[in-house]
């Protein structure tokens, strides 16, 4: 019999993708996902080190999990990720019955790590200082049939006083452009109509073989793919992002008009500490520009609230911008003082209470300001990519007999399906009938419902992924130059 995983993941889009190929490594190697409920043979946790008590958090994780070794001999806890990058050799000492532990860089150790452990008895720790193998390479079992992530690059070349991940997963390194795209081609003949490119700094693509325009162009590129409905990407960074991107953007039909722009803080001395090189005015400028050319786009964003020395002033210029900027969702957090970034060291950490308030007060007005840009879209007509229910359902589907699904904007919408056979991956055009915060709903019947190679391959599977192995040559060159994407045409956006 088969021994089997779970697969705990915590954090970004990063680490969900990082998950997506430990599951396929493990299953290569012969494990079984657990059946819900089960005890699995090993759990995986795959960590971050970006919130606050993230530690914490893991160590109270890991001793429930601990009481369940204890009880059934042979079992086995590994933890990688970003804390695991972090603290090395300290999850062995505050957690010795953890049996590997392995960083951001070498996620295709685990299996040997494991076995490894298993034969000498005892824990393995394994840390690299730089990237192995790039993680495209390594197989995967995705949670959709229909939507896939796909790296770009890893690591990130920015200085940000807030955030520690560039110390853990490292300086930027790009994948070449013809590897990424036959990853999409193969994505595509295997039923993904969906693709979200996905780096730390996504448009800095290019930094490391020269080419400033290498995003515009990947994402050019990905128009020419038959069969791939829907191209997003994340994340963006405002001093690097360029008019050549809003043009590709607008120009290409299956690029959708979705950015995700963190602003972090509305007060330039703020952007300032937090060494974010760009400020408020180039900020909204962006998002002029973007909207210029579409309109209808809706664009999200992080806040950080209560960063050092960080004044009433400051966050009231944090509030101006979201009222400016007019988003239609925005991730919001309290800054956390994580051990070995800069910000950690600065005077004026502010009281825990301030911070709560200012954050009370933010939340409250992205959520007026979402609730207002959700309102226009009432009585608008949505093309929508039908979710797998098991995963993007809303809580009052099942009782209200309504499925859920993405528009091109990346609104969630809960839609009645009326009369018509929808599979997850179908398409489905609908008119919004109500708004919320946070979603739309459409509750008339489809006007049109349209079945797709994802809703086959949704069906044939019955909702279950294959792993597979990588017949493709992705991956990251040792020697020499990408060859250079098609050349972009001329930028149509005013600068």
């Amino acid at each position: 019999m088969a021994k089997t995983y779970e697969v705990r993941t915590y954090g970004c889009q990063m680490n969900v993708h990082d998950s997506e190929r430990l599951s396929g490594l493990l299953e290569t190697a012969g494990y079984a996902p657990a059946d819900t409920g089960a005890t699995p043979d090993l759990v995986v946790f795959n960590t971050c080190a970006v919130r606050e008590n993230a530690d914490n958090k893991l160590y109270g994780n890991l001793g429930h999990v601990a009481s369940v070794k204890a009880q059934n001999p042979g079992m086995q806890i590994a933890v990688g990720g970003c804390l695991a990058q972090k603290d090395k050799d300290t999850i062995t000492r505050r957690a010795p019955y953890v049996d590997v532990v392995f960083g951001t860089h070498n996620i295709g150790s685990l299996p040997v790590l494991l076995e490894r452990a298993r034969i000498e008895a005892e824990s393995q720790v394994e840390i690299l200082d730089a990237l192995e193998t790039f993680p495209s390479t390594l197989p995967t079992k995705r949670d959709s049939v229909f939507a896939a992530w796909v790296s770009i690059s890893v690591g990130c070349n920015n200085t940000c006083t807030f955030c520690i991940v560039p110390s853990l997963r490292g300086k930027e390194r790009d994948r070449r452009p013809g590897d990424i795209l036959a990853e999409i081609e193969a994505l595509v003949a295997d039923g993904v109509v969906e693709v979200t490119l996905l780096g730390q700094n996504v448009n800095s693509y290019g930094v490391e073989f020269g080419d400033r325009q290498a995003f515009s162009k990947l994402l050019r590129a990905c128009g020419e793919i038959e069969g791939l409905e829907r191209v997003r990407f994340t994340s963006p960074h405002p001093k690097d992002f360029t008019d050549d991107v809003i043009a590709a953007m607008a120009e290409t039909p299956n690029v959708m008009p979705q950015l995700h722009m963190p602003l972090q803080s509305g007060s330039d001395r703020v952007l300032k500490a937090m060494r974010r090189s760009y400020r408020r005015g180039k900020f909204l400028g962006i998002l002029d520009r973007v909207r210029e050319t579409m309109p209808d786009a809706a664009i999200t964003t992080d806040i950080i609230v209560g960063f050092p020395g960080e004044t009433e002033e400051d966050f009231q210029q944090t509030l101006e911008v979201v009222r400016e900027a007019r988003f239609s969702s925005a991730f919001t957090f309290q800054y956390s003082q994580r051990p070995g970034t800069p910000a950690a060291d600065l005077p004026d950490q502010l009281p825990k209470e301030v911070v709560q308030e200012r954050y009370e007060r933010l939340s409250a007005l992205v959520d007026e300001v979402a609730w207002a840009e959700s309102r226009k879209r009432e009585g608008e007509v949505v093309e929508l990519l039908v979710a797998d229910k098991a995963h993007a359902g809303g809580r009052k589907d099942a009782e209200t007999r309504r499925l859920s699904g993405r528009a091109r904007d990346n609104r969630l919408v809960h839609f009645q399906p009326g009369d018509a056979d929808v599979r997850p991956g179908d398409m489905v055009i609908t008119r919004v009938t109500q708004a919320a915060p946070h979603y739309l709903v459409a509750d008339d019947a489809p006007i049109e419902v349209r079945r797709t190679r994802a809703g086959d391959a949704w069906e044939a599977r019955q909702g279950k992924t294959e792993v597979r192995p990588g017949a493709v040559g992705l991956g990251m060159p040792s020697i020499g130059v990408p060859a250079p994407l098609p050349p972009a045409p001329a930028c149509s956006v005013a600068p």
